[in-house]
């Protein structure tokens, strides 16, 4: 299929035809940067992972130019961190066994312009050929520009959509800024207790991003178990590993919903339940 950029690309681990590995696609990822989704959409990742009924499908929209580099790839030139960020995503894609591997190719300051509509239109061809249950994205309080970016023009695809062909459910997950915040009322639980292995190869490929002293895959498996153990303070770890994500799917459901505001009801929600609990000691 044809996006706006000519250096898109739809990669297919098992080699079947693109769009047969798209309209097979039951879990689709949308994120900013290579190595996003390895982090914060592993729920589908291992939805898909050794099953035939269920398909992961990872979504990059930026061309990952403007990453930082160090150690072997400290000289590298913008063009050469993009071609090595895409061979490493299509590592993470080949060992988690995605349905597919997207690559929009847009700049980053596409995704940042608010009245550029590409990146919109590229989302939802996207969309319109995968039709997948679920949607993972960037969570809406997250302080990355670019991962809000992309969460907000991914909302604004989704509902230019007919209801009927617009996925089931939509979460925006953890990367730059945890959700263990919210109250339990407010959060997905994405327990990730399986295959912890392959959890730990997807995200350990990115080594560009690994050598130059960011960690991310032993932050990564860190941020679960921690997630998973102190989760609950009153009661035996139910899960070992978990994520937490922020429920979207009422604004997907609800186009008049103001987004702004259902981010800053959750935030709201908070403060109350902190209030409260301070308040009984006062």
């Amino acid at each position: 299929m044809k996006f706006s950029k000519e250096t898109s690309e739809v990669w297919v681990p098992d080699g079947i035809d693109a769009e047969k590995a798209l309209a097979r696609t039951t879990h689709l990822g949308i994120s900013a940067h290579q190595d996003d989704l390895e982090i914060m959409a592993m729920e589908g990742i291992l939805a898909g992972f050794g099953q035939s009924d269920k398909w992961f499908t990872a979504c990059i929209v930026t061309n990952g130019a403007g990453s930082a580099r160090d150690d072997v790839y400290a000289s590298y030139t913008d063009a050469e961190m993009m071609a090595i960020r895409r061979i490493e995503q299509k590592k993470a894609a080949f060992t988690g066994e995605y349905s597919a591997a997207v690559f929009l190719d847009l700049p980053s300051s596409e995704i940042k312009d608010p009245n550029n509509t590409t990146p919109i239109e590229d989302i939802k061809a996207l969309l319109l050929a995968s039709q997948p249950e679920v949607v993972y994205v960037h969570n809406l309080a997250d302080k990355h520009p670019t991962h809000i970016g992309t969460a907000m023009r991914t909302i604004a695809a989704i509902r230019s959509l007919p209801k009927e062909k617009r996925p089931k459910a939509v979460f925006g997950c953890e990367v730059w800024r945890d959700l263990d915040w919210m109250i339990d009322a407010d959060k997905h639980v994405m327990r990730c207790d399986k295959h912890e292995n392959i959890q730990a190869a997807v995200i350990s490929v990115h080594d560009s991003q690994i050598v130059g002293g960011k960690r991310y895959d032993l932050a990564t498996m860190g941020r679960r178990r921690a997630h998973a153990t102190y989760h609950e303070s009153h009661a035996v770890d139910a899960s070992h590993l978990i994520n937490f994500a922020m429920d979207l799917t009422p604004l997907i459901e609800d186009d008049t919903k103001d987004i702004v505001e259902y981010v800053m009801a959750h935030i709201e929600r908070f403060r109350a339940d902190v209030d409260a609990n301070l308040g009984k000691f006062v």
